[in-house]
């Protein structure tokens, strides 16, 4: 027997909608049906294996989670969790007089509370897969939901992360994420050690402390290929011990070590229709300023500025879903880039599409009849870069910058239900379950000791 095929299906029973099941798998040479039993019930020390390997699995995708003021989940201790900040003490100028003893300090101790919610996720097995199996399909099912719990609560922290408020824009050489350029021929803005050291200052002058001797910083691959061909490159063997590097660590420039994540927050702009990224206006249409009355009911207070995109036969839709978008508009007659949010929408299948604006989307100034003289002039998705270009968030840290929850201890569980543990709702026992359940909670606790640098880059991912 030189090799097997396993050939496994998945079924949608009418009792479990997600029942994964198998028909068995055969011997590819020989043709002979080979089967696997399941164990029953899982002993103590199986729980607590299965238990660890789900956190041995989850653990290594916690990117963002390993430069934070770790805190255990409390037991009986409410929703919320303090995560502790301290104030720096003050400059002691004045001299000590001889022989007395001057008045001490106290320690100013702030708190930083968090909500802890859960979230969670399961697969369910059959009776028939467990039975036929050859591979050891709990080991299989804990794996995967280890490297799911690990992303989704990796994906929780940075999302906090990334809502910090010292935002640097490539080497500030503009001031919005729209501006930001990429994919052009020259003027990108992409990741340069200018825009390390510029956030290296940045923690400097607001005392932030290093981490084990070096700021951290979590940063994209697409980001480190502009990024690592500096000469001043280091690689961890030429600075570290292997057994002191973080997960995922790939070098070190400016003080500042690199930990590389798939995961690394990258801003999408999703496309302006169904079936086109962008759109492009009708000849001679307008951009109309209207003040607020019938033509603008629904669409908020104040002066509206009306541009017609189309009509139903040329298939631009100015859709409900377009409201609360940003969007830029290349003038082409300008040759500049106007930015605006869409506040309202007037759709019709055979007449006359519009979408109104907060402000003009022309560059010649504001009045009643701005003109968008041609087809040329283009609505591009705005929420990204310019022409809806990725943009890449990078995270520099310092110590003490933010907190989360232990995973260990309550933080992640692994939960295991046998055949028939339903009970009447598994009268046959055919459905057993895997899954996993998290506590969770992240808060930023000290603003002024992390950066996010955003940049366009050679690349684009998408959304993540």
């Amino acid at each position: 027997m030189t090799k097997q095929e396993n050939y496994l299906n998945l079924y949608r029973f009418g009792a479990g909608e997600n029942v994964n099941t198998t028909v068995g798998y055969t011997d590819a040479e020989t043709g002979t049906v080979t089967s696997y039993v399941e164990g029953g019930g899982l002993s103590d020390e199986m729980r607590t294996y299965y238990a660890d390997y789900l956190i041995d699995n989850a653990e290594p995708n916690l990117i963002h989670d390993q430069f934070a003021q770790k805190h255990a989940i409390p037991k009986n201790g409410g929703k919320s969790i303090r995560f502790r900040k301290y104030d720096p003490l003050p400059k002691l100028t004045a001299a000590l007089c001889e022989g007395v003893t001057p008045t001490g300090q106290s320690l100013n101790m702030g708190a930083v509370e968090a909500t802890v919610r859960q979230y969670g996720g399961y697969v369910e097995l059959s009776d028939l897969l467990l039975l036929a199996a050859i591979d050891n399909n709990l080991v299989m099912a804990t794996k995967l939901l280890g490297s799911q719990a690990g992303r989704t609560l990796d994906t929780i922290t940075r999302e906090v992360l990334c809502g910090g408020t010292n935002v640097q824009y490539g080497e500030d050489a503009v001031t919005a994420r729209y501006l930001l350029v990429g994919g052009a021929e020259s003027g990108n803005h992409y990741m340069t050690v200018d825009c390390i050291k510029r956030a290296v200052r940045f923690l400097k002058n607001q005392n932030a402390e290093k981490i084990n001797g070096a700021y951290a910083c979590i940063i994209h691959p697409d980001c480190a290929y502009d990024l690592t061909n500096d000469a001043n490159w280091k690689y961890p063997h030429q600075y570290c011990d292997t057994k002191e590097l973080y997960e995922g660590e790939i070098g070190m420039i400016e003080g500042v070590r690199f930990v590389e994540s798939t995961e690394a927050k990258v801003f999408h702009a999703p496309d302006l229709t169904a079936t086109s990224r962008t759109i492009a206006c009708l000849a001679n249409a307008y951009s109309t300023l209207e003040s607020a009355g019938a033509a603008t009911a629904g669409y908020g207070t104040g002066s509206k500025y009306r541009l017609k995109i189309g009509v139903g036969a040329n298939g631009y839709r100015a859709t409900p879903d377009m409201v609360g978008r940003a969007v830029l508009m290349y003038d082409a007659s300008e040759a500049s880039w106007q930015y605006a949010e869409v506040t309202g929408a007037v759709y019709s299948e055979t007449g006359d599409n519009y979408l109104y604006f907060d402000r003009p989307l022309v560059a010649g100034g504001i009045g009643s009849t701005d003109i968008v003289t041609t087809t040329t002039d283009i609505l591009y998705p705005g929420e990204a870069g310019l022409g809806g270009r990725d943009v890449y968030a990078t995270l520099v840290l310092g110590d003490n910058a933010y907190g989360t929850t232990e995973l260990t201890g309550g933080g992640l569980q692994h939960i295991v239900k046998q055949l028939g543990s339903a009970g009447t709702a598994d009268p046959l026992n055919q459905r057993a379950t895997v899954g996993w359940k998290a506590t969770k909670a992240a808060a930023r606790l000290v603003e002024a000791f992390m950066v996010r640098i955003e940049t366009a880059s050679t690349f684009e991912v998408g959304e993540n």
